[in-house]
């Protein structure tokens, strides 16, 4: 009878174990599919920002009689709308990345040129609040095989991000230089920043800092995740040193090619 008893005891122990991580599992799916949607909404907003920003500008009937200016807005249009087609394309990257089935081409490129390019993505924002984006790049070689769509991606993810966590006008410094056979890229912002708890989970998948009630700014993991392994794909490496209330700088270190 004593060996039945701890026999049935021990049973409903581990069902009642069992139940209980089923809905602990249960709350954390909940969780990440609202994380998801939220990582969704930071990715989009950039994107319908500038597209506002630049239709506004162009309905300024001073603008509209610069044909050159209307020309450019309308080229930041253009990218903006195919950026926004490429984000919704980032969970299946994702997905496809965790599973080694996503083969990116790689072309030479100046990687200098790259950050130039990323950084039209979001000046128009920038410009808007006042802020700025001074690059410093004192790399004197930056030839790196890269895909250009993807790493493109992975800087402007970075300035989103420093745009975004930044209350007052952002400022936002990018750095180059070579280090032995590789080109550090540093971006540094003076933003909110972050403790050390949240710097060593920011490139996981679906994580976000937690502020209470607090959502006007949603989750850094979607993009993060997507810009670790967009880094490493191309034999990079990335790293985040930040305080929090003195801002943020993110670390590329990417081998050149000659």
């Amino acid at each position: 009878m004593i060996v039945l008893s701890i026999v049935f005891t021990s049973i409903i122990i581990i069902a009642y174990g069992s139940a209980i991580y089923q809905l602990i599992r249960q709350r954390q799916i909940s969780q990440i599919k609202t994380d998801f949607i939220n990582n969704m909404t930071h990715e989009f907003k950039t994107p319908i920002a500038t597209i506002n920003l630049a239709l506004d500008s162009i309905k300024n009937p001073k603008i509209l009689n610069d044909q050159e200016k209307v020309l450019r807005y309308l080229g930041m249009i253009k990218e903006e709308n195919k950026r926004m087609h490429a984000q919704v394309e980032n969970v299946l990257r994702i997905s496809k990345l965790d599973k080694n089935e996503l083969n990116i081409s790689k072309e030479r490129y100046e990687l200098h040129d790259l950050i130039e390019d990323a950084i039209t993505h979001v000046e128009l924002i920038v410009e808007d609040r006042q802020g700025y984006v001074k690059t410093h790049l004192n790399a004197d070689k930056s030839s790196v095989l890269a895909n250009e769509t993807h790493f493109t991606n992975v800087i402007v993810n970075i300035l989103d991000n420093a745009i975004k966590y930044s209350d007052e006008a952002p400022k936002i410094d990018v750095y180059t230089e070579n280090v032995g056979n590789n080109i550090i890229l540093k971006i540094s912002d003076q933003g909110n920043g972050m403790t050390k708890a949240v710097a060593k989970r920011v490139f996981e998948k679906f994580y976000r800092e937690h502020t209470g009630n607090v959502h006007n700014v949603k989750g850094h993991g979607l993009g993060l995740a997507y810009v670790k392994r967009i880094v490493e794909d191309h034999q990079g490496h990335i790293s985040v040193e930040s305080e929090k209330g003195k801002g943020s700088t993110f670390i590329i270190k990417m081998p050149l090619i000659s």
